[in-house]
């Protein structure tokens, strides 16, 4: 998605993401601030040893000194604890804020045109920040500030020293900005890369049937394979400059480790300090370099995480800048669809143009055409799926806009083209995941469609598991079930696109009992046919052809007089209509 500047709102939305967090990371900040205090022990403790047990060789004071230094060192892994604890539990706790808004996100993209693996990159943002939060990145980065503190201590011990400490850890800051710099390009593009081949993956696990059936699996192996390498040459690009500057940064810590040792032998034979000051500005001045040395070996996972976290920020600003809508009441009379223009969310190609149609409670619409002429467009814009390019559809004079997707899809039953089942229970897919669940209103929905006796010889009845994508039912049964949760507690409006691309006579023949059954109750049923048979129950016919609605009226108008079809099994047209229909 494109990343747009946070302003006004937009940033206070974005806020909203970490202002919980705010008191958590200062008392993270003043509690590094203690660890790094009491990293000093080892500096005082050898500078002790040094100049003062050795000296005097008192076994009291060794012992007093090395008492003293083992609680601090105790006191020092207690606050380190504290800190990593605190850190896993704020990543949990963001997980758990923020995931559910990712995964909002990620079924709401896919209608605008994104693909399944953009859409699912959301929810690998939440775990990419979760992981990071639990690493050793986040306390390389609130170490940092302590810096000085280091260089303070060994400037002490000597100017000399602490120049060239502070002269270290500034290469070593700059080697830093270069890894910055050298890896954001090729993270992006890395980031670009993996989603792509992740959308490969997915669109081959799913034609898993059709590669095996028509032996085209090798060939859509290396397709992926030919994204996988690109994806892993960039990935291997980026590791390269992300290693080599860690390695760089490795060595060249050691390097003044060894050469604080080295000036601080010069200086002491200068007899310008003590043995016991060059073991203390040793372990002060690596202890001051280690952050940036830390900083530098986990910048990778530190930009990744930047990166999933700016879209998180981008996930929360795109929920919360929307206006809940006020409840209206539940729609009753009509369905009014004008000047309705649609385009493909991911080509913006213009696939229904200038549709007008009202339809009454009580009426049945069957929706007739060639294939590709609009007609599954014009479903997924009535179900408020696909956002209207100009015009609108309005329930009871209402814009679908005015309601809430929760709200909306109580008085909405669509049964698409393509039928999908969730990995759950009979029981959850009929009633939509409803947590009040009303176990009359599935029996209902189940028997007004046909599969109550099917669905309680299953093993477990209603509480069966259905599996992935319902794979241990026929096409027909999965088929009726979805037609039983379009049609669960009875909404005003049911849309069933092919609904009988899968059904045997006795389906179609429930299949027509559903469709008189909203009727009686007053509701309105939309149809897209793709055999007459579906035609059966129908008042009105609609016939759309090229993105255009061509012709509309009363069923004995818009088709001859024989209605149920041509000898070829086609609902027959008036003259004035060339082109057969089918799907």
């Amino acid at each position: 998605m494109r990343k747009t500047p946070l302003t006004g709102t937009k940033r206070k939305n974005a806020e909203k993401l970490t202002q919980r967090f705010k008191g958590i990371f200062l008392f993270l900040f003043i509690t590094s601030g203690i660890i790094n205090i009491l990293a000093l022990t080892g500096s005082f403790y050898m500078l002790q040893i040094y100049d003062r047990a050795l000296t005097s060789g008192s076994i009291p004071t060794l012992l007093g000194l090395s008492i003293l230094a083992i609680g601090l060192y105790l006191f020092q892994g207690l606050f380190d604890i504290i800190r990593s604890q605190i850190l896993v539990r704020v990543g949990a706790r963001l997980d758990a804020k923020i995931a559910p808004l990712a995964h909002e996100v990620a079924i709401d993209m896919p209608r605008f045109g994104f693909s399944t693996a953009e859409a699912l990159e959301r929810g690998r943002d939440v775990d990419t920040v979760r992981g990071f939060l639990g690493s050793q990145g986040p306390i390389a980065f609130f170490d940092l500030p302590w810096m000085p503190l280091y260089l303070i201590f060994v400037y002490m011990l000597h100017p000399y020293l602490g120049a060239l400490t502070f002269g270290g850890a500034f290469v070593l800051t700059i080697l830093a900005i270069l890894t910055e710099v050298m890896t954001r390009r090729w993270a992006a593009a890395t980031h670009k890369a993996g989603i792509e081949r992740n959308a490969i993956a997915d669109s081959n696990t799913r034609n898993a049937e059709v590669l095996k059936a028509m032996g085209f699996a090798p060939r859509a192996v290396s397709r992926f394979n030919v994204a996988n390498k690109e994806h892993l040459a960039l990935q291997t690009r980026t590791n390269d400059i992300s290693g080599t500057f860690g390695a760089i940064s490795r060595v060249l810590r050691m390097v003044l480790q060894s050469a604080v040792l080295g000036l601080g032998a010069w200086l002491t034979i200068q007899g310008e300090m003590s043995a016991g000051a060059i073991i203390a500005a040793s372990v002060a001045s690596a202890r001051a370099l280690a952050p940036v040395d830390l900083a530098v070996g986990n910048w990778k996972s530190f930009v990744t995480a930047r990166t999933a976290f700016a879209r998180l920020k981008e996930t929360v600003v795109a929920l919360t800048s929307t206006v809940a809508p006020m409840d209206l009441p539940a729609p009753a009379k009509s369905l009014k669809v004008e000047k309705l223009t649609v385009a493909a969310p991911g080509s913006g190609r213009v696939l229904l143009s200038d549709v007008s149609f009202d339809i009454e409670a009580g009426q049945v619409l069957g929706i007739i055409g060639p294939s590709g002429g609009g007609k599954t467009t014009l479903a997924r814009a009535l179900t408020g799926i696909w956002p209207p390019l100009r015009g609108g559809v309005r329930l009871d004079d209402a814009e679908l806009t005015q309601w809430s997707d929760s709200c909306l899809g109580q008085h909405i039953g669509y049964l698409p083209q393509d039928v999908a089942l969730l990995d759950a229970t009979v029981e959850e897919n009929i009633s939509r995941l409803d947590p009040d669940v009303d176990a009359r209103a599935i029996v209902e929905a189940a028997q007004t469609t046909g599969i109550h006796e099917m669905i309680v010889r299953l093993p477990d009845g209603y509480r069966t598991a259905l599996g992935p994508q319902g794979a241990s039912l026929s096409a027909g049964q999965r088929q009726r079930i979805a037609l039983a949760r379009a049609l669960y507690r009875n909404p005003f409006i049911v849309v069933m696109d092919e609904p009988n691309s899968n059904l045997d006579g006795e389906g179609e023949s429930a299949l027509t009992q559903a469709i008189q059954a909203v009727r009686a109750r007053n509701g309105i049923a939309i149809v897209i046919a793709h055999r007459p048979s579906a035609l059966t129950a129908c008042d009105l016919i609609a016939v759309v052809q090229g993105g255009k609605l061509v012709a509309f009226g009363p069923k004995n108008e818009i088709l001859k007089p024989a209605a149920i079809g041509d000898a070829g099994g086609r609902p027959a047209l008036p003259a004035r209509m060339t082109s057969k229909v089918s799907e």
